[in-house]
């Protein structure tokens, strides 16, 4: 999340108002060691949100220079 953020130039609150989330939600997503914790309907806002931003998500058998999961910006 913090990659997807730095990418987009945005903080933690500009993220929670374009997810329709609350700060303390994207906090507590943010603070999770490894996989990201959270309800699905939170996490599939999360990802719409993203996704809308022009964020694409890399997962772990997505073709990808540097292997492995991660973000990039969409081109």
């Amino acid at each position: 999340m913090r990659a997807a953020r730095a990418l987009l130039g945005i903080d933690q609150r500009q993220l929670a108002e374009l997810a329709g989330l609350s700060l303390p939600t994207i906090q507590r997503m943010e603070a999770s060691n490894g996989v990201i914790r959270g309800n699905v309907d939170s996490l599939m806002k999360l990802v719409e949100a993203l996704a809308q931003a022009g964020i694409e998500l890399i997962g772990d058998s997505a073709p990808s220079s540097g292997g492995g999961r991660g973000v990039r910006l969409r081109g």
